[in-house]
């Protein structure tokens, strides 16, 4: 089934992980054998040719880089102008892959349509390029509010003001407080480009003053839930609700910490945690379960966003498994529709409406 993935940190593997996703997942693994830099090493899931594999021929692919203030002992740059330069860098990394013949950009109604098009007809899977819409986790780069204006130019169609921690524009995950008026300023900016408002990573504060402060399209590109898995990273049946009346989609995330409790990073195992693909179909099913319908959730893997297979579904070898959820959302007694609107369909209407469709 033909399969849209709101959240990859495609640009972040390909250059700070050093991955050709042009390869498949066993050549990238079998190039990390040995190195111990990053946890994941030689534990990837995600590469281009497994995406189309997995019929996932559409992505929302993000840029990241974090500024952080002298008193802040999170990774990330030491001023927003290397921030904004590490974002060009991974803009460069997409169009590249555009130039190949690998990636094409999604980034409006048209395109949408053109690409939607192309999945749904003969030409074979494995060479159809990957629609990518571009996505911002985290404004720390847009150096100052006119940024944006350049960043659209490109194509970025969705903003996420903070990731971890303090931000330039709003306090993410494990951080608190408001976003204050240069968050406004921004959210006014995103509001006027018709940007997509991602709230994924904003603290209790700066979600509510988000939601109270944007007029525009929200959606949550890759949470779970607070009720299942007790942590500030996670929605609250309140925050659900109130996405739900803007109109949102929340992705379902695949990270192994949001699925099940009492996770220990580099300790618990997701066999030894009973994580699965089940676990992210109770998440789901909570979420339609406050809502009374299936029009609300997608997916949103994070998948190779910065943990391999040591932190994610163990019946999850590559991204292609993301085809085992339509059965286990049968087996759960969910309509054939209601797969569809959950695999693809709620976030290309919600695209097609942000979009004018």
């Amino acid at each position: 089934m033909f399969t849209i993935d709101a959240h990859l940190d495609l640009s972040m593997n390909a250059l700070e992980w050093n991955r050709d996703l042009r390869l498949p997942v066993s050549a990238i693994n079998e190039r990390e054998k040995g190195l111990n830099d990053k946890p994941d090493r030689a534990k990837s899931v995600v590469s281009l040719p497994e995406l189309r594999k997995g019929q996932v021929g559409l992505v929302v692919a993000t840029q990241i880089a974090r500024y952080v203030a002298p008193d802040n002992h999170l990774p990330g740059w030491h001023s927003p102008e290397q921030a904004w330069a590490q974002t060009q860098g991974q803009v460069a990394w997409y169009k590249a892959m555009e130039e190949a013949g690998e990636m094409v950009q999604i980034h409006d109604l048209d395109s949408l349509n053109k690409h939607i098009g192309l999945w749904e007809s003969n030409v074979p899977d494995e060479v159809k390029p990957i629609g990518y819409i571009l996505s911002l986790e985290g404004a720390d780069s847009i150096v100052t509010v006119d940024h944006l204006q350049r960043a659209y130019d490109y194509g970025l169609r969705a903003v996420g003001p903070a990731h971890y921690g303090p931000g330039r524009y709003a306090q993410g995950t494990d951080a608190t407080g408001l976003m204050g008026p240069k968050g406004h300023e921004l959210l006014r900016e995103i509001e006027r480009l018709n940007i997509i408002l991602d709230a994924t990573h904003l603290c209790d504060d700066s979600f509510w003053e988000a939601l109270d402060h944007f007029n525009g399209h929200v959606w949550a590109s890759h949470n779970n839930c607070r009720a299942l898995v007790n942590h500030n990273r996670q929605y609250s049946d309140e925050q659900i609700k109130a996405l739900i009346a803007r109109g949102a989609v929340i992705g379902l995330a695949l990270d192994a910490w949001m699925m099940v409790p009492n996770w220990v990073r580099g300790t618990s195992t997701p066999e030894g945690m009973h994580c699965n693909l089940e676990v992210m179909v109770d998440h789901l099913d909570h979420i339609c379960q406050i809502v009374g319908n299936t029009l609300h959730i997608g997916v949103g893997s994070d998948l190779d966003g910065a943990f391999g297979r040591e932190q994610c579904p163990y019946d999850i070898e590559t991204i292609a498994d993301l085809q085992k959820i339509p059965e286990l959302l049968e087996k759960r007694g969910y309509s054939k529709q209601d797969v569809q609107n959950m695999m693809h369909g709620n976030w290309l209407r919600f695209l097609r409406n942000a979009w004018g469709g």
